[in-house]
């Protein structure tokens, strides 16, 4: 496959700034894949299409106000930072701007009451830097007070007051993303609670969204890309639901491409687990299993991932997808892709434009059921 297979025509004015109004108000294409229909609905809808024994698996990452602005302690030079990983301790993989006038025994200051400064210690991979951060009282406090919400490139502005809440799902609580599981923008907390009252089951995931999600594939030829690693998690508690509802038969859901990702990387062919079996959590073949027929299911656990899902693969353990608009020549463009069918899927893209559908981080959603 070539990455021009995963082009197609975005007007830059379709490229969503702000988020809707409210959260649940942005648009919805719904598509059916038995019968290629298409429906335009708000997500508000979405309790329609769902029902009674469903299971949403959502990413509850939460991102960090990962972007600082401070000065270089020897010039006053202004400077920026973003940090993308903790490596140990206080020790921070960021990117810097600007990169040249940082080098290693180099220290910036943030704030001096309360204290928050940061000394480049080493060069990191792919341009960045290894800083380590001094800072009164407790960092992640200062972070919130001093950091702003690393908001994608293409947004065009800087973030605000408002993106601090905006750019984060309702159910976040694991601290560790540089970009938003966007697909679970859009739910409220009454959506969410609308959903389980009829029935809908809600199992939660963590996968850290790491700067790579917006680096460009660069090969011609998609089989020859390699994908950025994620550190991801699932309690043994959300395992034993996800798999009791695939020995079950019922529907997973997954809410957003990271979610997707993060079953998919755990999941593992659990030969004799049968409806009624409640072992298989860590991957291990409950008593008393007959080797043979199975079904596929997920480890609990903590791992890193770079699966790179694209036409050709078989999905194991996701059925049905709420995503946003993503990016031409995307990986996630890739992923859906391996949900439906190529073609079908730019075709839709084709419609959602004529329809002035909001793309990207901001913008609407989609279902494919």
């Amino acid at each position: 496959m070539k990455i021009s297979d995963f082009d197609y025509h975005l007007p830059e004015e379709l490229i969503a700034q702000k988020p809707a109004d409210k959260r649940d108000c942005s648009r919805l294409l719904v598509v059916h894949r038995d019968t290629g229909a298409v429906e335009h609905r708000h997500f508000f809808d979405i309790l329609d299409y769902l029902k009674e024994g469903d299971c949403l698996v959502l990413n509850d990452s939460k991102v960090l106000p990962a972007r600082l602005y401070g000065e270089k302690e020897k010039t006053g030079a202004k400077v920026e930072f973003l940090l993308t990983r903790r490596v140990n301790g206080d020790i921070w993989e960021t990117m810097v701007k600007p990169g040249k006038r940082l080098k290693p025994g180099d220290s910036v200051m943030f704030s001096r009451s309360p204290l928050l400064r940061a000394e480049i210690k080493d060069f990191g991979p792919g341009g960045t830097r290894l800083a380590e951060f001094q800072y009164d009282g407790v960092f992640m406090e200062r972070l919130e007070e001093l950091g702003s919400m690393p908001l994608p490139p293409y947004i065009e502005r800087a973030s605000d007051i408002d993106d601090k809440e905006r750019y984060q799902t309702v159910y976040c609580k694991d601290e560790g993303s540089v970009a938003a599981p966007t697909a679970g923008l859009h739910f409220t907390e009454e959506l969410l609670e609308e959903a389980e009252k009829k029935g809908v089951e809600l199992i939660y995931v963590t996968l850290h969204v790491g700067i790579g999600t917006f680096r460009p594939v660069k090969c011609e030829n998609v089989e020859e890309h390699t994908m950025h690693f994620e550190e991801y998690s699932i309690s043994d508690e959300s395992a034993r639901a996800i798999n009791k509802a695939k020995r079950e038969g019922r529907r997973i859901i997954s809410v957003g491409t990271t979610s997707t990702r993060t079953v998919e990387s755990a999941a593992y062919f659990a030969e004799g687990v049968q409806a009624g079996s409640v072992d298989a959590v860590k991957g291990q073949m409950p008593d008393g299993a007959v080797a043979g027929d199975g079904c596929w299911q997920v480890r609990s656990g903590e791992g890193s991932t770079g699966i790179f899902i694209y036409p050709g693969y078989e999905f194991k353990i996701v059925d049905s997808l709420i995503t946003n608009f993503h990016l031409p020549k995307s990986t996630l463009l890739m992923l859906i892709s391996a949900l439906y069918d190529r073609e079908k899927i730019l075709e839709i893209y084709e419609e959602a434009v004529r329809e002035r559908y909001r793309f990207f981080s901001y913008g609407d959603a989609m279902l494919i059921l």
